[in-house]
């Protein structure tokens, strides 16, 4: 497994309309695309920063994991997402470790790149997002 580069940092917001201004004309940060994924409930916006990202994450129903995350904690970092070759060695290896997977299989997730999450108690309480782009 090869890490190229954290891919983004997501943030979980109530609104993206209402925080986009801050990242966009505050921090002079470029909108690079939004999206819904549907299948997470969520909608989604990413601002460039150098190589990486920042995805604002906007739930789009009441059962969305990211509605829920709002809920316990309010808004803020939701997880990191790192950049890497093959998804599904980094599944192997961290099952190999004995390390706990929310996902033991790549899914789809925005821009159709494959996506799998480490649990938070897994690397020290922060929810780990691989990504590989779609081949």
């Amino acid at each position: 497994m090869l890490i190229e580069k954290i891919d983004h940092i997501g943030i979980a917001v109530e609104s993206i309309e209402n925080w986009l201004g801050f990242y966009r004309d505050v921090l002079g940060l470029q909108l690079s695309r939004s999206e819904e994924v549907k299948t997470q409930k969520v909608r989604v916006a990413f601002l460039k920063i150098g190589e990486s990202q920042i995805e604002l994450l906007e739930p789009t129903s009441e059962d969305s994991p990211i509605s829920n995350f709002l809920k316990a904690r309010g808004g803020g970092i939701h997880h990191i997402a790192i950049k890497v070759n093959d998804i599904k060695e980094a599944l192997a290896r961290f099952h190999e470790a004995g390390m706990r997977l929310i996902d033991n299989e790549p899914r789809i997730g925005s821009h159709n790149q494959l996506v799998a999450f480490v649990h938070p108690k897994a690397s020290g309480g922060v929810l780990i997002e691989l990504t590989q782009e779609p081949k």
